[in-house]
């Protein structure tokens, strides 16, 4: 862990109810507004409390992105890596690590939009590297079922990366058009993204 993620890590520790209700109310302004339409007073206004309390708890919006995106992007894997099954098939690993995520995000559903949003624009390019590199080791977790499963023979033999881009790409456009008020849940579709993925749509 580097210098900035070992000083967010240690904030969160420390972060009172107040201050994850204010992260909460930040990512939901952030998910709806998106970063660069998000300003203090709105997340102030929303969260019922004055400009001055709010800063007295962070030093600026960039600040409030930096928490919320941070602990999305981290507890997100941590929670996926802890979901699959050790003992599994590749397809059984496969399906969990997908189920996890759509899990996740149905759970995180604003902080995992108010990070989606904006992760191209993060205005600190340190930030940004380390997050990027956290995505490319979630991605190189997910290439390594795959390869597993090619290996073992259960699996074609297909191009990891390209297999594990299109499964993350279904995932994460989820951000773009999912409702939670309508008929599937985001776990149900991914479970159906993962039965096409795994079985394909051809009758065999």
């Amino acid at each position: 862990m580097n210098r900035v993620e070992s000083e967010v890590a240690a904030l969160e520790e420390e972060t009172s109810e107040r201050v994850r209700d204010l992260l909460n109310v930040g990512a939901q302004i952030f998910a709806e507004k998106g970063y660069d339409a998000t300003s203090m007073r709105d997340i102030a206004t929303a969260a019922g409390v004055s400009k001055s309390l709010l800063y007295h708890h962070f030093a600026s919006k960039d600040d409030i992105y930096a928490r919320i995106s941070f602990n999305s992007t981290r507890h997100l894997y941590d929670f996926v890596e802890a979901r699959i099954p050790a003992d599994g098939t590749p397809s059984e690993k496969v399906r969990a690590f997908m189920l996890a995520a759509a899990t996740f995000f149905s759970e995180h559903r604003s902080a995992w939009i108010a990070a989606s949003n904006a992760f191209w624009s993060d205005p600190d390019r340190h930030r940004m590297e380390q997050r990027l590199a956290r995505r490319r080791q979630f991605e190189l977790t997910l290439r390594a079922l795959i390869r597993d499963g090619i290996e073992a023979g259960e699996f074609r033999d297909v191009d990891p990366a390209n297999a594990g881009r299109l499964i993350l790409s279904g995932i994460n456009w989820m951000t773009r058009w999912f409702d939670p008020a309508k008929t599937y849940t985001a776990e149900e579709i991914v479970d159906q993204y993962a039965d096409i993925i795994l079985s394909g749509i051809v009758r065999r």
